[in-house]
């Protein structure tokens, strides 16, 4: 009886190699990068135009300031050196409105962050970079959308910029400076605060000091001294003074240097901020995403 050959092992097939795909150009990144920022912008819009409501409010709230302090406050208040109240507080109540703005990317972020939304995106085959870039542009872009709403109701109700066009552009390139910083700032708060709830729980208090201890109201001269310096120095307080300047409008009077240069310290306040704030919040994109 002869024995029956052994069943012939099938042999596994070998694994193909894996596909080496040329390394990508400068050039070919940032094409990338930028088509990806893109998309996640148009999302980002998408859903504001979805859930209308803070953009609505957004909106709303410094339309109903200057309204306020233009025609129920503005009789009992005076203007140092003189001038039309409205035109005073225009840009102030503006900057409070970039300001305003803070909450809403933050709380952008974190909910983000919260849904694990930044988990799936850096799951697909983008640039991680578009994720916190596209938030900056789509904030910025609603930003422009305000200062324009602002710009037309402070026409509306009498105040006007007395310089020429290139300086009014120059106020709102600024206030958009300054805004853009914030964004940056509210991105690394998004990050850092544990859940979206918390997100206005942290801005507010750190917001409202800031914009009200400056010289969108009172001039530092009134205030107790260490207010007053503190009021000085604040970044607000720049920004505020540069765009009254540049818009021709009625200025607190220059005591100390930086008031004297609020300009330059309009531009050198938001750039510092950027440094900061943007670098963090990638670190810390960069350990959530792990």
């Amino acid at each position: 009886m002869t024995p029956t050959p052994a069943a012939a092992t099938p042999r596994a097939e070998a694994a193909p190699p894996p596909v080496r795909y040329p390394p990508r150009t400068t050039a070919e990144r940032v094409a990338r990068a930028a088509a990806d920022t893109a998309v996640v912008t148009g999302r980002n819009l998408v859903r504001m135009r979805r859930a209308p409501a803070d953009s609505v409010i957004a909106l709303v709230v410094p339309v109903m300031m200057v309204l306020l302090f233009g025609y129920v406050f503005g009789g009992v208040m005076a203007v140092p050196g003189g001038g039309d109240v409205r035109e005073f507080l225009l840009p102030g109540i503006a900057v409070m409105t970039m300001m305003n703005g803070v909450a809403t990317t933050a709380t952008g972020t974190a909910l983000d962050a919260d849904r694990a939304v930044m988990g799936r995106f850096r799951s697909l085959p983008m640039a991680p970079s578009a994720l916190l870039a596209g938030r900056a542009a789509a904030d910025t872009v609603r930003a422009v959308g305000e200062v324009a709403v602002l710009g037309a109701c402070g026409l509306l109700v009498g105040w006007t910029w007395h310089r020429g066009p290139g300086d009014a552009l120059l106020a709102v390139g600024l206030l958009l400076l300054f805004r853009f910083a914030l964004i940056w700032l509210g991105i690394l708060l998004g990050l850092v605060v544990p859940s979206p709830d918390a997100a206005g729980v942290v801005v507010w208090p750190l917001v409202f000091p800031l914009s009200v201890l400056s010289t969108t109201y009172v001039p530092p001269a009134l205030m107790p001294g260490p207010l007053g310096v503190v009021a000085s120095w604040n970044p607000v307080s720049s920004v505020v003074e540069a765009l009254r300047t540049l818009f021709g409008n009625p200025t607190v009077p220059a005591d100390s240097w930086i008031a004297e240069n609020a300009v330059a310290m309009a531009v050198a306040w938001p750039l510092l901020l950027i440094a900061l704030c943007a670098p963090l919040a990638v670190r810390r994109f960069r350990r959530t995403a792990r």
